[in-house]
């Protein structure tokens, strides 16, 4: 049953309330979640719900029809997100383990994991002990095999994933192992899922050859009534009586499982079909139909392969496969997860002593030895840059990207501590691809935000003049911004670039009178342009602002005056209404209010909103309470799913006016 306790519940009744529970043979989970906290009690012995009911503190009493419990959708209503030294599996990311199926020697899996970590794996998987059909295959390396599969995900930033065969190779692999496998075989070897689930380490659970989704669940719940609480389920392709591909590959499964469980499910599009070349079209279908990730089989040279060689991709496959990921990642709402690696020596934020629970404060960060490295889109001279190193006070350097995307990317790569975003202009209107970025980057929050005054010059090579000129370069918002100068020469082509500095070197490269480019007068100065018109903007109250970026939980704001959430709500009168209200009821001044589409579903929409924060609030944690009071209260007025769903803080941080 699911006990859903009072806001305000004190300490000695929620102890009593586990105390009863316990003494009736139940196991207590306590789950504090944004709205409300619950206590999840699972256990052989039935007990009247009536009885819990009636004890002081509890609000609500929810029996678990399902014969898997802790389980079900009824046991959790969020989605669980596994995390894996940093990689988490869950929420809006699409994870990809790679790695061959087997470790076959020292140089063959470090060869594996190079290639793989280069393409954008997060996690290296390998078979130390390989189960095999037949007795005279090869059966795996044993012990040695997953001290050097350890080797290797040391050595690139990846944690390591191994099926276990069986409990006594328990203290064999629990110093080596990240994430134990449980493989097709073993999803109903009872015994091995218990001890396997004593170890409260992460589980990949991949469905039998002849599993019903019931039973798949019911082995998951014995994972976790053992004590684990990250269990990920894996598709793996069901036997049936096609024989055209290894095994089916079952995908209705995965929006089943959504509306059944919290659990994280992953395909493994290698073992479903078994042939190389058709590995790649079913991954890319499996994220499609919701998957939050993949485990694929790459080996750098498959035809010598030792286990299961003919659906093993070769590194080049499987970096096209990452790249056309990329690019269908955001169709579905979902962005790709990326390796957790320091960020590089004198970037400053993540170098060893920063407190990885609490983070430090951004001025803490700034003022370590060495550089600050932050990304931002563009060449030199870009706005994001000017933004940069004024936000900054000269002390960060630039890492130049080539789009918003890449900022995001760098951040979480490590190649760069902050990125610098810009979110809207005061002429122009929203950035709406960077209100999508930041939605769909869970591992990404902002935690500073700065206002520039953007000047625009219309810049060309030297000897040309406003005769000459017939094409205009720059980013669409730099076009949007100049619009009324622009409409003086409707001859003019206007050409979008991926940045206004981007703009400038093209320009510039070309030598070309009849070509133009609309940027700062700093892109003059380096690019060796002459500025043809400059103060060209519409008005000149033309400012953009700029939300500083950084790995959440890195960074902490000392002193927040900001506050930017995300939020849908339910298709009904008063809905948006009734989630306002609650804004003002915690005194939040709402600053901003932007709807975006939600992807998938048709004539739904996502809220994006900055409010600012009362006055008197002196730090994060007192700011994160305001919010979180607001939300609590939002999550009040829920019905079913809930008339305020999909909440969640990008970030609480202090927003300076740059001059």
């Amino acid at each position: 049953m699911v006990i859903v306790l009072e806001k305000n519940i004190r300490d000695d009744d929620k102890r009593r309330i586990r105390t009863f529970l316990e003494k009736n043979s139940l196991r207590v989970n306590e789950i504090a979640g944004e709205e409300e906290t619950i206590f999840g009690a699972v256990g052989k012995v039935g007990i009247d719900p009536r009885e819990v009911e009636i004890l002081p503190g509890v609000k609500q009493v929810i029996p678990i029809s399902k014969p898997y419990k802790m389980a079900s959708r009824e046991f959790k209503r969020d989605n669980t997100i596994v995390n894996v030294r940093g990689v988490k599996v869950g929420g809006n990311r699409v994870t990809v383990i790679a790695g061959p199926c087997a470790v076959e020697s020292r140089e063959q899996i470090m060869e594996s994991a190079a290639r793989v970590a280069e393409s954008g794996a997060v996690m290296l998987r390998g078979g130390a002990y390989k189960p095999r059909t037949s007795p005279y295959a090869f059966q795996g390396m044993g012990e040695e095999g997953v001290k050097i599969l350890r080797e290797a995900g040391d050595a690139y930033g990846l944690p390591v994933v191994t099926e276990i065969v069986s409990a006594e190779h328990i203290p064999a692999m629990l110093d080596y192992v990240d994430v134990y496998q449980i493989g097709a075989r073993n999803m109903q070897n009872f015994e091995l899922l218990k001890k396997v689930g004593a170890l409260g380490k992460p589980v990949i659970l991949k469905r039998g050859l002849s599993a019903t989704i019931e039973e798949w669940l019911m082995a998951a719940e014995y994972l976790l009534a053992s004590g684990t609480e990250d269990v990920i389920l894996c598709e793996r392709g069901i036997r049936t009586y096609e024989k055209a591909t290894r095994n089916t590959l079952d995908l209705s499964a995965i929006p089943i499982l959504r509306s059944l469980t919290h659990l994280p499910i992953i395909v493994d599009p290698s073992h479903a079909v078994g042939i190389r070349d058709k590995v790649p079209p079913m991954g890319l279908a499996a994220i499609a139909a919701g998957a939050d990730g993949l485990i694929v089989e790459v080996h750098p040279n498959p035809d010598c392969a030792m286990s299961d060689g003919a659906q093993s991709l070769y590194p080049e496959q499987f970096e096209k496969m990452m790249r056309d990921i990329e690019v269908l990642a955001p169709v579905v709402g979902r962005s790709v997860s990326r390796r957790v690696v320091p960020v590089s020596a004198g970037s400053a934020a993540l170098k060893s002593g920063v407190p990885s629970a609490e983070g430090v404060t951004l001025e803490a960060a700034i003022k370590r030895s060495g550089p600050v490295v932050c990304a931002c889109a563009g060449g030199r001279g870009a706005y994001a840059e000017q933004a940069m190193s004024r936000y900054f006070d000269g002390e960060a350097t630039s890492l130049a990207v080539t789009n918003f995307r890449e900022v995001i990317n760098a951040v979480l790569d490590g190649r760069a501590a902050f990125g610098m975003l810009p979110i809207e202009n005061s002429l122009a209107g929203s950035v709406y691809e960077n209100y999508d970025n930041l939605t769909r980057s869970e591992d990404i929050e902002i935690v500073g935000s700065a206002t520039l005054r953007i000047e625009h010059s219309l810049l060309a090579p030297k000897g040309a003049s406003l005769e000459t000129i017939e094409s205009v370069y720059s980013h669409p918002q730099g076009l949007a911004q100049c619009d009324a100068f622009l409409a003086k020469y409707p001859r003019w082509k206007h050409i979008e670039t991926e940045s206004t500095s981007g703009a400038a070197e093209f320009v510039a490269a070309s030598g070309d009178v009849t070509k133009a480019a609309i940027g700062s007068e700093a892109n003059a100065a380096i690019y060796r342009l002459e500025s043809l018109k400059s103060g060209i903007e519409t008005n000149p109250r033309n400012y953009t602002r700029f939300v500083v970026i950084a790995r959440a939980g890195e960074i902490v704001c000392a002193s927040p005056n900001h506050a930017s959430v995300i939020f849908s709500t339910a298709n009904e009168p008063g809905a948006l209404y009734a989630a306002l209200g609650f804004f003002m009821k915690h005194g939040l001044n709402l600053t901003k209010l932007e709807s975006r589409p939600i992807q998938g579903e048709p004539w739904r929409y996502r809220f994006y909103a900055n409010v600012s924060l009362p006055e008197g609030v002196s730090s994060s944690v007192v700011a994160g309470e305001s919010i979180r009071a607001a939300l609590a209260e939002m999550g009040k007025i829920s019905q079913d799913n809930g008339i305020v769903q999909g909440v969640r803080v990008l970030g609480l941080y202090n927003s300076k006016e740059l001059q």
